[in-house]
């Protein structure tokens, strides 16, 4: 007994004393210091639209000359004077081609990110966590299995340096998805999660989004190699990445996943969506298809193979995610998406659609509407209000839907900062929690694993 009192004694010492090194590593940091790679996708610049207190208001950013540094530049200078609540970024900028080399021998921050050509992201982080430095990168990290390959490994090059590595999944910020997921774990109300089958999955999701569209009030004028799926990525390693996550995040909640045996692959398709070049010159204001997007062209129309649906199991439960990409909404509309969970008193819905005015709203459809049951999903309901104080329940076609007030419905471009305060605080405390860094190799074996069988067709 006293042998056994010693050990664990010794064990609560070392953990604790791991514990100090950490967070003495930590305060090493000190203040967040941003470095900005190559920004070719928008999403870099929407970590910036706020200011952050722990995150030094000088940013240094390094790409080649061009339209891409120049948009970025654009928008960041939008928010720095924009009349409410205008930020204070002060820019330092190299142009140049050896931008990556650049930034790595001045290294003048201590937290890289990353938003832009994915056919390079992952060499690029890769790189970032050599040279000692913290990554946050908008998705996908990883677009194929080889890219999958060095990704796996720099994560264990970053866990060994105390390094963390996060990705940006804005979607787990969004009202309808916050609330799904809370209904998904409450027994009275959903019960248990159904395990489904290849007919009936027991979740389903799926994503339709638009090459054209609007983006702070202003048209979105994408790079070209945006349209090239060696550069961008397919469809089902791209967009899909959130489908992935929202799935693990709702269905199973801080889990660690062992996702070369929790995943299974069972079908796998990819499809292309054609492009007149009046359209590819609406979206990228070239009058002229690259060479490099020469090969998709078939009868001078660009085939893009941003289309895709996959169904596997993750831990004996069904899933299907597809992802659709059209040029441009319909009036009044926008980017859309539809979730279902499938649960043994309850199936959960998320649709937006026309009949939705284009707004995502929630549904609870029980399998059987009973007194008792309605009794009891009041109750839930008036508790999850105290939580998010004014949702509602109201009867529908649909079952019943969550009345959301308009105040949650904050918007897409605000989620980012969301984001950026969470991986802020894990670097605070020193360390990802061992779900995220799971979540994220889960769900980037699964795309690239997707996208592996797709191909072989």
């Amino acid at each position: 007994m006293k042998n056994n009192f010693i050990k664990l004694s010794a064990i609560i010492v070392l953990v604790l004393i791991c514990s100090a090194c950490r967070v003495q590593k930590n305060s090493k940091l000190g203040m967040i210091k941003l470095l900005t790679l190559n920004p070719g996708h928008f999403h870099a610049a929407l970590v910036q639209k706020v200011m952050f207190d722990e995150v030094s208001k000088e940013v240094n950013i390094y790409a080649p000359n061009g339209p891409e540094l120049a948009a970025h530049l654009k928008l960041i200078n939008s928010y720095n004077t924009r009349e409410n609540n205008p930020t204070n970024w002060q820019l330092n900028v190299y142009k140049g081609e050896d931008y990556l080399q650049k930034m790595l021998s001045e290294k003048k921050g201590n937290v890289l990110i990353l938003a832009g050509n994915n056919q390079k992201k992952t060499a690029y982080i890769n790189e970032a966590v050599q040279a000692g430095l913290n990554v946050l990168a908008d998705k996908p990290m990883a677009i194929d299995k080889r890219g999958f390959e060095i990704l796996e490994k720099a994560f264990q090059k970053a866990e060994a340096h105390d390094l963390l590595l996060f990705d940006i999944m804005t979607e787990r910020y969004e009202i309808t998805n916050l609330l799904q997921r809370e209904l998904a774990q409450n027994p009275e109300v959903f019960g248990d999660i159904q395990k489904g089958n290849l007919q009936q999955p027991a979740v389903e999701k799926l994503s339709v989004h638009h090459f054209f569209k609007y983006v702070s009030g202003a048209p979105l004028i994408r790079p070209a190699w945006y349209f090239d799926v060696e550069q961008e990525g397919e469809g089902l390693v791209d967009v899909t990445t959130h489908l992935v996550d929202l799935i693990q995040w709702s269905v199973f909640p801080e889990t660690v996943f062992d996702y070369k045996n929790d995943v299974v692959i069972l079908s796998a398709q990819k499809w292309s969506t054609p492009l007149s070049l009046a359209e590819f010159t609406k979206s990228t204001r070239l009058d002229t298809f690259p060479d490099y997007l020469k090969k998709y062209l078939k009868n001078d129309v660009l085939h893009v193979n941003a289309n895709g649906e996959m169904i596997y199991t993750l831990k004996g439960v069904y899933v299907k995610v597809g992802v659709k990409w059209d040029f441009e909404a319909p009036k009044g509309s926008g980017d859309t998406h539809y979730s279902l969970i499938r649960g043994t008193k309850a199936n959960l819905f998320i649709k937006q659609g026309k009949e939705q005015n284009f707004k995502p709203i929630l549904y609870i459809k029980p399998l059987k509407q009973t007194a008792a049951y309605t009794k009891q999903l009041n109750q839930n309901i008036k508790k999850l209000s105290l939580k998010y104080p004014g949702i509602a329940l109201k009867p529908s076609d649909e079952g019943w839907e969550i009345v959301i007030p308009e105040k949650y419905h904050v918007g897409h471009e605000a989620h980012f900062a969301e984001v950026a305060k969470k991986y802020f605080s894990y670097l605070k405390k020193g360390q990802l929690p061992a779900w995220e860094k799971s979540y994220m190799l889960t769900k980037y074996y699964t795309t690239t694993s997707a996208l592996s069988k797709a191909s072989l067709k």
